[in-house]
């Protein structure tokens, strides 16, 4: 077995994990229906009350006309571009060039819709006014990711926000907001999610990353958008018979975790700190704007591996179950704050940064 298998089995041994929300077992699903009335009627092909109450209470949240549930984001957020872009008649549409359409979609957005991407800063940046200003014509929609996941969740300001809107509103470009973790930032901007999503003409927002569902998505936006993302989900056979699986843990794990984002970011910039403060480690960003950053180290993948492994092995604390090469001479994994960092004892957190300090001093030291 090799050194990777074996992190990721050392993490899934562990008794705490410093992240995430738990383990998504069997358990996830059956604590959410715990206290469901075995007489309640499932949803049917997008209509129904369990659907249609919980899209009413996503679209009040999101402060827009009307919201649907969609059983991924994927399905969302290619529509929601696609709508935009027949709407001005022009397949073009700007964002991140590592926006998850980009790089996780295995190019959906081109081969299902025809629609081309414009990027619209480097990889290692946030976007910002300029950045759109200086844009190629005939751009459709733009959309922005908040926050940035792939380089540590970063975030441009809230000022920077309100410019962008008024700068597309002024020339009639859509903004649509990649916000599948768009309940995180708001601690950071001080911001209701209202508040938000005003600048934006349609909203995705996830229902599984840091609410902690099963799985599924919420489109929001006016009337008419929302009328024609629906005929767009039947058409991608988003249209299930039932999607009440999903929709009832969404509901539950959402009245369970959305108020806790600002403990979570609190507790994320507790966690950076006491990384950063560890020899040949560093987080971007160094301080962090959601409940999630990288941890960087200043090391090859095949040198931290060991030391994580044993780490875990001795503290029972999982850090991480992967490593990702950044090159040849550093690496960093992901981390995202939930319920599970709170669960464990103090004086066991303190020795396990204590001792994962010196082991890196150790092997640089060699």
């Amino acid at each position: 077995m090799g050194e990777e298998n074996q992190l990721e089995r050392a993490y899934n041994q562990t008794a705490y994990k410093l992240a995430g929300n738990g383990e998504r077992n069997i358990q996830v699903l059956k604590e959410a229906f715990q206290n469901i009335e075995d007489e309640l009627e499932s949803d049917k092909y997008g209509k129904g009350r369990i659907i249609e109450d919980f899209q009413k209470k996503m679209a009040v949240l999101l402060g827009k006309k009307d919201a649907v549930f969609f059983p991924s984001g994927t399905m969302a957020q290619q529509i929601a571009l696609r709508i935009w872009c027949d709407e001005k008649g022009t397949g073009k549409v700007a964002y991140h060039p590592l926006s998850h359409l980009e790089i996780h979609e295995e190019g959906g957005l081109k081969e299902l819709h025809h629609i081309d991407s414009v990027f619209l800063t480097e990889r290692d940046q946030v976007i910002d006014l300029n950045d759109v200003i200086k844009m190629e014509d005939g751009v459709a929609a733009i959309l922005l990711e908040l926050p940035q996941r792939e380089i540590g969740g970063q975030l441009p300001s809230f000022e920077t926000l309100e410019q962008i809107s008024q700068y597309c509103r002024d020339r009639q470009i859509r903004l649509h907001l990649d916000g599948a973790r768009l309940l995180e930032v708001l601690p950071y901007y001080q911001k209701t999610a209202h508040d938000v999503c005003s600048l934006f003409d349609s909203v995705y927002l996830s229902l599984y990353k840091g609410i902690g569902g099963i799985a599924g998505a919420i489109l929001a936006g006016d009337n008419d958008f929302i009328k024609q993302s629906k005929v767009w989900k039947r058409r991608h056979g988003g249209d299930l018979i039932s999607l009440y699986p999903y929709i009832i843990p969404a509901d539950y794990y959402f009245d369970m975790r959305s108020n806790k984002m600002e403990q979570y970011y609190e507790e994320a910039k507790e966690v950076a700190e006491r990384f950063n403060a560890c020899y040949g480690i560093s987080t971007l960003p160094a301080v962090p704007v959601s409940n999630m950053f990288h941890v960087q180290f200043r090391q090859a993948k095949e040198q931290v591996e060991p030391i994580l492994l044993e780490l875990e092995q001795q503290t029972g604390i999982g850090i991480t179950s992967y490593l990702k090469e950044m090159d040849e001479h550093s690496c960093y994994f992901e981390v995202h704050m939930g319920d599970g960092y709170s669960k464990i004892p103090k004086e066991l957190l303190d020795r396990t940064f204590e001792q994962l300090d010196e082991s890196m001093k150790h092997w640089f030291n060699q």
